[in-house]
């Protein structure tokens, strides 16, 4: 990367250790006949392991001044294809039906302002993939790994843990990334759920959204608008009155608030 001009609007850090490229190879766990789509390859180091171990890899670049480097780096990897395209801008579904695979995964080392963005366009692309696996900011999986009652816990971790189950693998040291960051990096795992969805998602989102729009009040100054005796009705099932924060409340809470408003709607 000699001579190479790093972008702080695109979030350019790019990962330089082997050990740390082999550690999230493992934790995707890909299988035959996969294709990978990752992006932002930066540097393409771990793109190329990436093409070891799967049919074909489709990495979305969105900075073209990398294209001479990773075609060097590249050169004898002719199951990747490079897309020199902003990742939130593309035809995700219109990419991938070109392919044959069996299994589908996400591999991003994404920076902290574009994390939600990217995990909302996968989700509403609406393809089959198995796990999507993120390098990001330590604190942002804090956030997305959290449980009730912690601080980290938010809007975000309702939303992601409502379709994905969450692991938080491993640090990675700020030392391991050209140029090097101010903070420590976390490789988080997200799997694919089949677990309960809301009679409504729209209902639940609007109250995820609303519940969360000041960290500090509680329940019943969050939720004015709404009809308050449904919610503390729920609320009471669990032990809880609306002098709660939303940062207490679990998932299962949320999705029987957000189901019990949908059916009083409809009487």
């Amino acid at each position: 990367m000699e001579g190479f001009h790093f972008k702080k609007s695109f979030g350019q850090n790019f990962i330089n250790n082997s050990q740390i490229i082999n550690n999230i190879i493992k934790c995707t766990n890909i299988k035959e006949n996969s294709l990978v789509i990752e992006i932002g390859p930066g540097s393409g180091n771990l793109t190329k392991e990436l093409s070891k171990v799967s049919k074909n890899v489709l990495a979305y670049e969105i900075d073209d001044r990398l294209e001479d480097i990773l075609d060097e780096r590249l050169i004898d990897c002719n199951n990747v294809t490079i897309v020199y395209k902003d990742f939130l801008k593309s035809d995700l579904v219109n990419d991938i039906c070109k392919y044959e695979y069996d299994h589908l995964y996400v591999v991003a080392n994404i920076p902290y302002y574009i994390t939600t963005p990217i995990i909302e366009k996968i989700i509403n692309s609406d393809v089959p993939f198995e796990n999507i696996t993120l390098m990001m900011q330590k604190e942002v999986g804090d956030r997305l790994s959290s449980k009730p009652g912690n601080r980290n816990y938010g809007s975000l971790t309702v939303f992601l843990n409502y379709y994905f189950d969450i692991k938080k693998q491993f640090i990675v040291s700020r030392n391991y990334f050209t140029p090097r960051p101010n903070v420590d990096s976390v490789v988080v795992t997200l799997t694919k759920k089949d677990g309960r969805r809301a009679l409504s998602d729209e209902v639940f989102f609007k109250l995820i959204r609303d519940a969360f729009q000041y960290k500090r009040k509680n329940i019943r100054n969050n939720l004015k608008s709404y009809n308050l005796s449904i919610i503390e009705d729920e609320l009471k099932k669990h032990n809880l009155d609306l002098n709660v924060r939303s940062e207490s409340l679990s998932l299962e809470i949320f999705l029987d608030i957000a189901d019990r408003l949908v059916k009083d709607k409809v009487k």
